[in-house]
């Protein structure tokens, strides 16, 4: 299981994120606040403003400060990290 480090030290599984999205359009603003109206919001961006949304396979929805570019760099790395092992 690889890790992907999204802002201030916190860490999510790389095989758990669906998608990495930024907060600007109202869906997601929408989706935020249904996931925080029925508990599934981790915001881990320490009081700072949120760029990036990452969903994951369990419906989570975790805000952090970090831009959704260097957050998808992060997981691209990490799948690049997998295929040089296997060979």
């Amino acid at each position: 299981m690889r890790f992907i480090n999204i802002g201030f030290g916190n860490m999510v599984a790389a095989e758990r994120i669906v998608t990495i999205v930024s907060p600007d359009s109202a869906p997601v603003k929408r989706l935020i606040q249904d996931a925080k109206d029925s508990g599934r919001v981790i915001d881990v961006s320490c009081g700072r403003r949120t760029r990036s949304v990452i969903i994951t396979d369990s419906e989570h929805v975790i805000l952090s400060a970090v831009q959704s570019e260097t957050i998808a760099n992060r997981v691209d790395n990490t799948d690049m990290d997998e295929e040089e092992t296997e060979e």
